[in-house]
Parts: structure tokens; C-alpha cells; sequence
């Protein structure tokens, strides 16, 4: 392989290599972050909802302030959307669990207590 042919050009060889594949990773990274980090979209906002992202923005710019409140209700959704499973499977305990795990609790105490 080329790569590792070492002598008077050999290292030059390698330093072209690495400044070629360098910038070929640059490139890309730039491209990934236009096409996929970044998607102009246009919606419809109520007026309500500008005002208050002009209010609110501070230093950033609007599209900032509004991905930053996007990310929020994301989240805030996604926390909804576990606490109503979590309370589903929880709801599914019947008598009968109850009373299995408390006889275990039980019989753990006794099991501390004696040692």
C-alpha cells in the first residue's frame, strides 16, 4: 500500500492523503449540517404566539427562541406520554400482587431483623 511507503516522498504522500481525506470529512460535515441539522419550513403562527417570541427572545433570533420553545414542548409531551403509561401499568396491579408483595416485605424485614 502507498500509504505507508516512507523515503523522500513518503511522507509528503501521506500529508496529501490525510489533507484529502480531512477535507473530504469537512465537506460532508457541512453538507450533513445543511441538509439534515437545518429544514426552512414555513408555518402559520397566531399573533399571540409572535408576540410572545419577540418578548421572549432576548439575544437570539426568533427562530432560535422558537426551536428552543419547540424542544420544550417536545419534551414536555414526551414526559405526558410516559407518566400516562406509567400509570397504566401501574394501575394493572390487582389485589392479588399486592398482597404477594407485601407478604415479601414482610418476610425481608423479618429476614434483616434476625441477622
Amino acid at each position: 500500500m502507498e500509504l505507508w511507503v516512507w523515503g523522500d516522498d513518503g511522507t509528503s504522500r501521506v500529508k496529501a492523503l490525510l489533507r484529502k481525506v480531512l477535507t473530504h470529512h469537512i465537506i460532508n460535515t457541512i453538507v450533513y449540517s445543511i441538509i439534515y441539522m437545518r429544514i426552512a419550513k414555513s408555518f402559520t403562527i397566531e399573533s399571540e404566539v409572535s408576540e410572545y417570541v419577540d418578548h421572549t427572545k432576548g439575544e437570539q433570533s426568533a427562530s432560535e427562541r422558537v426551536n428552543a420553545l419547540l424542544r420544550r414542548a417536545m419534551l414536555q409531551e414526551k414526559y405526558e406520554r410516559i407518566e400516562a403509561e406509567a400509570k397504566e401499568f401501574f394501575a394493572a396491579v390487582g389485589e392479588k400482587e399486592r398482597k404477594e408483595t407485601r407478604a415479601f416485605q414482610a418476610g425481608t424485614v423479618r429476614t434483616f431483623t434476625r441477622d
